[in-house]
């Protein structure tokens, strides 16, 4: 056996868009017992998590759960609601846009993918009025769905959702509406039902804070209704009969009993805190981070201020800088991960994930990590971005401190 030695002294600073960091409580949770899956424990279980996970969607519909990864609830999303040969209306937003185009392909549907040209789409968020526009010109309604990433890893982007609601009716089309957000759910205000959206795909293992393994489908009337009638083949991630056990609190097949005891704890800890508390926290650290990055004298790869995620901030390295090569040194000296530039953008950037289970000395320790970084690998920077980092929190804290006193 080969002998694995990670991280022998300290913690180390999982700083990517996800996996992100594990709660001790959550490590706790996980730890319980496994119980039988048939028995009335986990009904109890069963029943707590499905109706939790609704408060986190802002839906009074469905949430079906997964035991798998956000690709499996890509998949389950398509196969449920389309028909082999269905036009599929999808947008370039980054790498995570663009396989989930792919699997499309795959699965025998027929995908158009709109997009700004060039490395722009993958600096900016979905346009809405392309949507609009290209609804209008599908006299036939040809098009069943349009599908868009919310908050796109690979760049640091969170596309407005619900102006893509509003493009989709503004046309006055039919398409069933697919959201995928894998990355945003828990790190950003998200409203499945206020925003119209038929299907909303997500995972464990960004903003709830669990290890990878879980998965999720929101589901809308229509979508439902819909997947009575889709033809694309489908079994284990078929709706139905996890719709029809999942009333007693119970799955079709065995669940992942241990990351469900999880799943209920980051609930209730995210619910504890209130979701707009926890936006709030998320947008305080990527607007620090962003501070940082300006003072560095560095660019966001993000072009648009109204689509920064507060998820993550990709920075854009100078002309002949490998980013990969940076991220290795940071990772050699400091024991940071940070996140690879993917598809178009690799060796051009690295990802800052500030999400799930970060405050602000977590992201000060982040950012210190990332400027000495920099300067062992000898990018020039402008200036030291810690001061400006420190400055806007201290700023915030004195905030929430006059209004706990008020």
């Amino acid at each position: 056996m080969i002998k694995l030695d990670f991280h022998p002294a300290g913690r180390h600073f999982l700083q990517i868009p996800g996996p992100s960091p594990v709660p001790d409580r959550i490590l706790r949770a996980m730890s319980y017992p496994t119980i039988d899956h048939r028995g009335p424990e986990f009904g109890a279980l069963g029943l707590s998590v499905l109706d939790g996970i609704k408060k986190i969607f802002k839906t009074q519909h469905p949430v079906i759960i997964y035991p798998a990864s956000g690709t499996g609830a890509w998949e389950a999303a398509l196969s449920n609601t389309l028909s082999p040969g269905d036009e599929v209306l999808m947008f370039e937003t980054g790498h995570f846009a663009t396989l989930w185009k792919k699997m499309a392909v795959n699965l025998g549907l027929k995908p158009e993918f709109l997009g700004l040209p060039g490395i722009e789409g993958w600096r900016n968020g979905v346009q809405a009025q392309m949507i609009e526009e290209r609804l209008r010109a599908d006299k036939e309604r040809k098009i069943k769905a349009v599908c868009v990433v919310h908050n796109e890893t690979s760049t640091g982007v969170t596309s407005d959702i619900a102006a893509v609601r509003k493009a989709i009716d503004a046309a006055g089309h039919p398409a069933l509406f697919l959201v995928d957000t894998i990355s945003g759910l828990a790190c950003v205000d998200y409203r499945h039902d206020e925003w119209g959206v038929d299907v909303t795909v997500s995972g464990s293992q960004k903003g709830l804070m669990l290890p990878p393994g879980i998965s999720f489908n929101a589901l809308s009337p229509r979508a439902i209704e819909a997947s009575k009638t889709a033809k694309l083949p489908r079994a284990f991630w078929g709706w139905d009969e996890i719709l029809e056990a999942n009333k007693t609190g119970y799955w079709p097949y065995t669940p992942n009993t241990n990351l469900l005891y999880a799943l209920q704890e980051a609930v209730e800890m995210i619910l504890n805190e209130g979701l707009d508390n926890v936006f709030a926290r998320h947008d305080k650290l990527a607007e620090a981070t962003r501070r940082a990055v300006r003072a560095w004298g560095l660019e966001i790869q993000c072009r648009d201020p109204k689509v920064y995620s507060p998820v993550l901030t990709g920075v854009m390295l100078p002309e002949g800088i490998n980013a990969d090569a940076v991220r290795k040194i940071i990772y050699e000296r400091f024991d940071m991960s940070l996140g690879m530039g993917l598809g178009k953008m690799k060796g051009r950037m690295f990802r800052i994930g500030h999400l799930g289970d970060c405050n602000d000395l977590t992201l000060l320790a982040t950012l210190a990590g990332v400027e000495m970084g920099l300067r062992l690998a000898g990018v020039e920077i402008v200036t030291s971005g810690m001061p400006a980092a420190m400055e806007y929190l201290s700023q915030q804290a004195s905030v929430v401190q006059l209004a706990a006193a008020a």
